[in-house]
């Protein structure tokens, strides 16, 4: 009878195991990777040098992705010649094969923000939706100097309204900040900002990792230990594993039922590391927060599951980079945009 019994449990050990809070299942395109590369034609005009430049004749990396009108809309990073970025835009209808848009849809200016933004320029784009149906990006700026994370807000995806440094108190104005995931929920395919005890949350940070809520997606608050001052941490570098030198934030962070599931990049150690990856190499794992609680820490993964093992991604930029900004669910798939050693951009997909 107890080979009966363990025979019945058999199938229900075996979905336990598969309800796996981490999205996993994601496997390179090899066939198609990379599906970005630079364009030494792409031209416009810049109103600062006033002349026309090959805007991502260098690099293209870091992209963030939606799902907008029935497409994949893809927001990259591109480096001209000198390393100043942009971000582009290219659209797809399987989530493959993109087109690329002539001219960059954010760029520095002659604006309010140039003294941020030159000659640096705007890095590594994150997307989520408003409530009300708008866009919102955060992105690095880099005056050559200092990165400072900003946010802008867009209508249409085309047209872009700056709103400047979002962590803008004069505490933190002029310190290093960058990459701000904001915690949104799916609907239809669609990734909405999402307020949690009447905040919404975004982690942020390239060391650790740190937090800020805001009430209206505008202003922001850093989070501080309200004893000493100081913004708390709430996901750090460990040694002995791939994510020993530093934890940086990915795609949007998604509210799900069982946690905020955040996807992060991480980079290894020179020592005390992963030893089965070079030093330095980027590769992504996954974190659980609290639903409720943003910043307590739940899980997260012993081990990476998207890291450097191809040509493109071994070689380029810099050497030994995979690094997650986009994530889509679309046509009953997960897409997951990637830069290749800072150069190219891959897709990773889960069926």
């Amino acid at each position: 009878m107890k080979y009966i019994i363990l025979f019945l449990l058999l199938p229900i050990l075996s979905l336990a195991q598969q309800a796996n809070w981490e999205l996993g299942g994601f496997k390179k395109a090899d066939m198609q990777n990379p599906i970005m590369k630079p364009d030494i034609h792409a031209r416009f005009f810049c109103p600062i040098q006033k002349k026309m430049i090959g805007w991502e004749n260098k690099n293209v990396l870091n992209p963030t992705a939606l799902v907008y009108q029935g497409k994949v809309h893809l927001l990259y990073r591109a480096q001209d010649s000198l390393g100043t970025s942009r971000i582009g835009m290219a659209i797809s209808e399987d989530g493959i094969h993109f087109t690329k848009q002539a001219a960059p849809i954010l760029a520095p200016g002659e604006d309010a923000f140039k003294t941020y933004e030159w000659k640096g320029g705007i890095e590594d784009p994150r997307v989520i939706e408003t409530e009300d149906g708008q866009f919102l990006l955060t992105y690095t700026s880099y005056d050559g100097k200092t990165a400072r994370l900003c946010s802008a807000i867009s209508k249409d995806l085309q047209h872009w309204q700056k709103l400047g440094p979002m962590l803008s108190s004069p505490k933190y104005i002029n310190l290093w900040s960058k990459s701000g995931a904001i915690v949104g929920k799916e609907k239809n395919s669609r990734v909405i900002a999402t307020k949690i005890d009447g905040y919404y949350w975004m982690y942020f940070g390239d060391t650790d990792l740190f937090m800020a809520k805001s009430k209206d997606l505008k202003t922001w608050e850093v989070c501080e230990n309200a004893e000493s001052q100081v913004k708390i941490s709430v996901l750090h570098p460990r040694m002995g594993y791939f994510d020993s030198r530093l934890v940086e934030p990915g795609p949007y962070a998604l509210l799900r039922t069982d946690g905020i599931l955040l996807i992060y990049n991480s980079s290894n150690a020179a020592n005390f590391n992963e030893a089965k990856f070079p030093k330095f190499t980027y590769a992504v794992g996954q974190a659980l927060f609290d639903a409720s609680k943003p910043y307590k820490l739940i899980e997260r993964s012993k081990e990476a599951f998207i890291w450097p093992d191809k040509d493109y991604e071994r070689v380029g930029e810099v050497n030994e980079v995979c690094f997650v900004e986009g994530l889509v669910h679309f046509k009953g798939k997960w897409f997951m945009y990637y830069g290749t050693a800072d150069s190219k951009i891959a897709v990773a997909i889960k069926q």
